[in-house]
């Protein structure tokens, strides 16, 4: 299988990731933070060296602020209901993933707050100063998706936090496609809240994500449970990490997480995001390059990710994807992509979505013309 869908997971994980899950839960699989006998100790240690990891990857400063959860949209979850109250105003954009969308949706539809979606342009980046003017003096957060994942754009994240900042609001980010292959600096971006998830560009198993939350951001607890620290208090405990976990953690997912980013270190981020864009546009050329082939928002490598999503007239996104599987074992996505308002500004929700086509660190050149040429024989039929 030639795999290009790897913006809904990275496959196959790094060996290093595999070994380490398997060796630790063999050995160290109790609950951490629970008791005292040795393996819970080092399994305790072991949790806390990735949240150090992640810290230092995200430039924040306190590992405990660091919490994790099943995945991104779990935190998101968690961050957006955390921080509204009635009568505020929030801000997003239609690049957003249903993550963010649907959240935002229903506290909207149950009148907790009001919502706006700021557009992003032909181009496919949102303009800094359509946030500024959609802040409002009940903003209380300006929600922003990284790096899209139908269209893959990398928005100007700096200069949102800078206004963000500047007006006093909070500004919530959604990594879930970046983190782990753009460099992401919180307090030089003066991001509020950087939300991840593990199974991504971070190369960890899926089913694990969460969250850094800077220490001015009144976040508040909206789940409750065991913590195995003060058992007897009745309230939930209000000190990070606590405030937003509760229950025992995926340990299995914390260890390939952790093992996956001691990868993604040690190869470097720049090193692997140079890979993956190199192919994105040798893909790019050859596509673009095919009659009846239309690709959207794909127009070079600067502040780009390794996402592409086309159509090929005369034909549904699903079929093409139907016939990469059947026909050539070319792995993809089609349809959506859990955004739609994405769609909705691009027109392509009404020829239900795009094929996208999505890299990693273990995709080839021959991956890519093995692709190209697939597409190119598939619009031959009516093209």
């Amino acid at each position: 299988m030639i795999y290009l869908d790897n913006s809904a997971t990275t496959f196959p994980k790094p060996e290093e990731v595999y070994c380490f899950m398997d060796s630790f839960y063999r050995k160290n699989g109790v609950n951490p933070g629970r008791s005292g006998f040795d393996a819970a100790i080092e399994t305790e240690e072991m949790v806390l060296s990735t949240r150090k990891l992640l810290t230092q990857l995200f430039n924040g400063d306190d590992p405990n602020h660091l919490t994790f959860s099943y995945n991104a949209s779990d935190s998101l979850n968690m961050i957006l209901q955390g921080l509204a109250e009635k009568g505020d105003h929030v801000v997003t954009t239609m690049l957003e993933h249903n993550s963010v969308l649907r959240p935002l949706y229903h506290m909207a539809s149950d009148g907790l707050i009001e919502l706006n979606h700021v557009p992003f342009d032909s181009h496919g980046y949102v303009d800094p100063e359509d946030i500024r003017k959609a802040i409002r003096k009940n903003t209380k957060m300006v929600v922003v998706n990284h790096s899209s994942n139908v269209i893959g754009t990398v928005q100007p994240i700096a200069e949102i936090g800078r206004i963000c900042k500047e007006s006093g609001v909070f500004l919530v980010v959604d990594a879930s496609q970046s983190a782990g292959i753009i460099p992401i600096d919180i307090k030089a971006m003066n991001i509020d809240v950087l939300v991840f998830t593990g199974h991504k560009c971070l190369m960890g198993p899926t089913g694990i994500g969460g969250s850094y939350v800077m220490d001015h951001v009144p976040v508040r607890c909206t789940r409750y449970g065991g913590t195995g620290v003060r058992s007897a208090q009745k309230t939930h405990l209000e000190e990070f990490p606590y405030r937003l976990e509760c229950g025992t953690l995926n340990l299995l997912g914390v260890a390939g997480l952790n093992a996956g980013v001691k990868w993604v270190m040690e190869q470097g981020m720049d090193k692997l995001h140079e890979h993956e864009i190199g192919l994105w546009e040798q893909m790019r050329k050859g596509l673009q390059q095919i009659p009846g082939v239309i690709t959207y928002c794909a127009e070079g490598p600067v502040n780009q990710n390794a996402v592409l999503s086309f159509n090929v007239n005369g034909f549904e996104s699903g079929d093409v994807g139907t016939m990469l599987d059947v026909d050539y074992n070319i792995a993809c996505r089609t349809g959506l992509q859990c955004a739609p308002m994405v769609h909705q500004h691009l027109g392509t929700d009404q020829i239900h979505g795009t094929v996208r086509l999505s890299i990693g660190p273990f995709n080839s050149e021959e991956h890519i013309n093995q692709a190209i040429l697939a597409v190119s024989e598939i619009s031959s039929l009516k093209n």
